[in-house]
């Protein structure tokens, strides 16, 4: 499973966006190259929400545990909530520069963040649910938001 074949997947999925940034648009040359998933049904980037994944291709500064300097690596880092994070996290024996492996996100691990290197044979079907329970989780956050605002409780 490369970057493209997760961009599209989550591309067809209703209400996601898929950014991508670069030079010119603003963002940190930090980001530039990595992709960030949301729930945004209004194709608008959302200024006070975290993605519910994302695809780095570097190593981040105080995030070098994966090592991904190494040629042809990327990281998948996923937030799937908190009742598939124990189950992954707690089952995983792999280390933060193992490649096709479920692992605690080495830095977001303690928020219920996941992570995978590489996704292969091993962990693409997992992958792909898991990037699924996150959307959703993220598309439920956003509706009660929403819900919320219409009240007038927000």
């Amino acid at each position: 499973m490369d970057t493209s074949m997760i961009i599209e997947l989550v591309k067809g999925w209703e209400g996601s966006l898929v950014v991508r940034p670069g030079p010119g648009d603003g963002t940190p040359e930090v980001v530039w190259g990595d992709t960030f998933f949301y729930y945004a049904p209004d194709h608008v980037m959302p200024a006070n929400r975290q993605p519910f994944a994302t695809i780095v291709t570097k190593d981040y500064p105080g995030d070098h545990k994966s090592k991904l300097h190494r040629e042809g690596l990327y990281r998948v880092n996923i937030h799937p909530g908190k009742n598939s994070f124990p189950e992954w996290a707690k089952n995983s024996t792999a280390s933060p520069d193992s490649i096709d492996s479920i692992f605690a996100h080495p830095v977001y691990g303690d928020a219920g963040w996941l992570a995978v290197i590489n996704p292969g044979t091993r962990t693409t079907s997992v992958v792909r649910v898991l990037l699924r329970e996150a959307f959703d989780l993220d598309r439920n956050r956003y509706e009660r938001r929403q819900l919320r605002k219409e009240e007038g409780n927000d």
